[in-house]
């Protein structure tokens, strides 16, 4: 079963009950860590939440870098499973092997950075190489109120985002974990580990330089213009609906944001970072980890939004209250679209005006969906549950596969996603491999992606490729510096 997922699905399956309630105690919820998660391998940080989902009522799981996933190997634990609800708040402490769970009244109602620097105080996180080292997951106030569309952050900035795992969480009444320790993860071949390591750093060019130097987001104005993005909560197209995409979203005029780079635990391509808006006007001060693609889609191209230091804001809102940016985006969306046609009117809202594009409506909807307030009690549950509570046609609107809302990325862009978003066990995922997926791959087969011949072997190849990378505790942009085909090759 290898590590992650594979391990969470083998464990879920042994312990849990069919037909559980996933908000209820029957329900599991595991953080695993993979093989190489915590290694020397380049980019080996990434960790995998898993329980029965309460967004789709099947499979769930959640993929996250950061770097929480190494410091639980390095606390003393390959993976952590919670069954049963707490009556009361609690949090989990692990220091070095010894687990314990604790009161977390006084964490109850703080969002995702004030958890993380409260905790970190308590149990006494000191600096310095010597320091002791604290990390922590948690979630915010959208978990705590049991959102379907709620994730569970780590580094401030860093989510597990999908499957609602937040809620999950949020109906356990675990409000955090915090892991700190010295154990070291053991290798086979120490030195022929620093080596390959070595030799694979040196990857450059291309796609690696991309998101090197841009991260995500580097690819936004491209994405809204050729089709990759979908556009106007999909009923529209960038060049007729969103032409100042490619301007408004150009690379270097996002980038110009950035204050710093950020990467998560030893990541050689640091394609993350940190955003700040100087300029005057209302979001000014606005300092938050740099916007992701997902989320410039979700909530820019969907909703027609071309205001970038509001989405820093946005995005800046979404991991403090802990949410799934591509769910709480496309719902945002979806009740836009609503309006347009007159199936949400202004007194639904609470007066507020859901024009396309209004930024101001657009963050005063997120903070009524993350403390369920008026509409946002009926949002907070994602576009599926919504739109059968608001009838009148919504259903028409609600863009997801089995509950779950669609990524940032259109199948008739890229055919091979219809596939993936139908077929894999977490439904509408754009990371669990796909035939158009991996072209900077040397080796990969020619195909038109257009064309049905031949489609099925590939895609079993990337399928089989990107589980047993997921699996493994890599992130997937070591595809950048690996070569993978070895993995359906040795299938």
């Amino acid at each position: 079963f290898l590590g992650g997922y594979g391990i969470g699905a083998k464990l879920l399956f042994d312990r849990m009950k069919p037909g559980v309630d996933a908000l209820g105690p029957g329900n599991l919820l595991g953080f695993f860590t993979g093989p190489l998660t915590g290694s020397p391998s380049i980019e080996g940080n990434r960790f995998v939440e898993v329980c029965k989902s309460p967004l789709t009522d099947t499979w769930g799981d959640a993929n996250c870098g950061g770097t929480f996933g190494p410091h639980l190997k390095f606390a003393g634990y390959d993976g952590i499973l919670f069954s049963g609800c707490s009556e009361t708040p609690v949090y989990l402490n692990i220091d070095n092997g010894v687990a314990e769970l604790r009161d977390a009244e006084f964490l109850w109602g703080k969002d995702s950075n004030e958890t993380e620097d409260m905790l970190k105080q308590t149990l006494g996180e000191t600096k310095g190489r010597d320091g002791k080292k604290i990390e922590v997951a948690c979630i915010g106030q959208a978990g705590e109120n049991l959102s379907l569309i709620s994730a569970i952050m780590n580094d401030k900035g860093r989510a597990a985002g999908r499957s609602g795992v937040g809620a999950v969480m949020g109906s356990k009444r675990l409000k955090a974990i915090a892991v700190s320790g010295t154990a070291e993860v053991p290798l086979y071949d120490e030195a022929l580990s620093k080596k390959t390591r070595k030799k694979y750093m040196k990857a450059t060019g291309g796609a690696y330089e991309l998101f090197r130097d841009y991260g995500t987001i580097g690819i936004t104005g491209d994405s809204a213009m050729s089709g990759d993005s979908p556009v106007k909560n999909w009923g529209g197209a960038g060049p007729a609906d969103f032409p100042q995409g490619m301007t408004k979203f150009e690379q270097d005029t996002l980038i110009a944001y950035q204050d710093k780079k950020y990467g998560c635990w030893r990541c050689t391509m640091s394609c993350g970072g940190h955003m700040s808006v100087k300029e005057e006007g209302p979001y000014q001060g606005t300092a938050h980890h740099k916007v992701e693609y997902e989320t410039a889609a979700s909530w820019g191209t969907m909703t027609l939004m071309d205001n970038f230091p509001a989405l820093i804001k946005i995005n800046e809102l979404c991991n403090l209250y802990g949410f799934d940016t591509i769910g709480a985006g496309c719902t945002a969306a979806f009740a836009v679209e609503c309006y347009e046609n007159g199936i949400l009117t202004k007194e639904d809202t609470g007066g507020i005006e859901l024009n396309w594009g209004n930024d101001k409506a657009l963050i005063q909807l997120l903070e009524k969906m993350a403390f369920r307030e008026g509409i946002g009690d009926i949002l907070a549950d994602g576009t599926r549950k919504a739109a059968a509570i608001i009838g009148n046609g919504a259903e028409r609107y609600a863009m997801h596969v089995q509950g779950s809302e669609v990524p940032m990325h259109d199948p008739k862009f890229a055919p091979g996603l219809a596939t993936t978003y139908k077929m894999d066990a977490t439904p509408a995922r754009h990371t669990q491999g796909h035939e158009d997926m991996p072209p900077v791959l040397e080796k990969w087969p020619d195909h038109d992606k257009y064309e049905w011949s031949g489609k099925g072997e590939i895609h079993k190849k990337c399928m089989e490729m990107m589980h047993v990378v997921n699996a493994a505790g890599v992130c997937m942009f070591a595809f950048l510096s690996y070569d993978w085909n070895f993995i359906p090759d040795h299938l």
